[in-house]
């Protein structure tokens, strides 16, 4: 059974940081990436960034490009999520997931729906 933990959310100020962190157990795909999702309250879910953990590539969406890093510790399967810059409109619920990627994985972000499994969220909120 895959499951997926997130921690690390919390409350912080604008221009500060955050590290989010995902550890997965139960994946035996040898192709799969683990990724971020984020949904703000009356909004749509939306990627943020997910790695390929076959060849650690990240992939990132436009918006937290040069402020967020996404890295993956091989040995734990553990995924982190280094958010730095944050701003208020990066409040959301964060949720990490997995997919088997049979496609490229830039088109994995932009369709929440194709992801196989999701851990529960943590909220991250980022005041003014």
């Amino acid at each position: 059974e895959v499951q997926l933990q997130a921690s690390g959310g919390g409350l912080v100020q604008a221009g500060g940081s955050l590290r989010l962190s995902c550890a997965a157990s139960g994946v035996t795909w040898e192709s799969y990436c683990i990724g971020w999702f984020r949904q703000a309250p009356g909004k749509e879910r939306e990627g943020v960034a997910c790695i390929s953990m076959s060849d650690d590539i990240p992939y990132y969406v436009e918006s937290v490009k040069g402020r967020f890093t996404i890295s993956s510790d091989n040995a734990k399967n553990t995924v982190y999520l280094q958010m730095n810059s944050l701003r208020p409109e990066d409040t959301a619920v964060y949720y990490c997931a997995v997919v088997r990627a049979s496609r490229p994985p830039p088109l994995y972000l932009k369709r929440w729906r194709l992801w196989d499994y999701w851990g529960q969220g943590t909220q991250v909120t980022v005041s003014s």
